[in-house]
């Protein structure tokens, strides 16, 4: 059974940072991305990672900001948020998917899906 499971949410003050962690079993995932979604908006693109590490991309809200990063042997991705801003509150979900394309930032592109974390940025 696959389970995606975040962690790390909070509230923080604006210029802060939080760490999420995505924990993941009972699959091998060849992507694994972070997505967020605030109320009344669409869920949009974070950032994604391959299953190599070497491979990330960033949506340009984020960039310079953020860091994703992930742990095969430990089947985990995380990302790390600083310089946060209150336009980055949010419920944050982790999301992964086991087969290979492209890009990876659509919601559509990915068949597996956590709860969701609650970042919230005070200013």
């Amino acid at each position: 059974q696959v389970q995606l499971v975040e962690s790390g949410g909070g509230l923080v003050q604006a210029g802060g940072s939080l760490r999420l962690s995505c924990a993941a079993s009972g699959r091998i995932f060849t992507t694994m991305g972070w997505f967020r979604q605030a109320p009344g908006k669409e869920r949009e693109f974070v950032a994604r990672i391959r299953w190599s590490g070497a491979n990330t991309y960033y949506a340009d809200s984020v960039k310079g900001r953020f860091t994703i990063s992930r742990d095969n042997a430990k089947n985990t991705v995380t990302l790390q948020m600083n310089s946060l801003k209150p336009e980055d509150t949010a419920v944050y979900y982790c999301a992964a998917r086991d087969f290979f394309g492209e890009p990876g930032v659509r919601p559509g592109e990915y068949n597996y899906w956590g709860q969701g974390t609650q970042v919230t940025v005070s200013s």
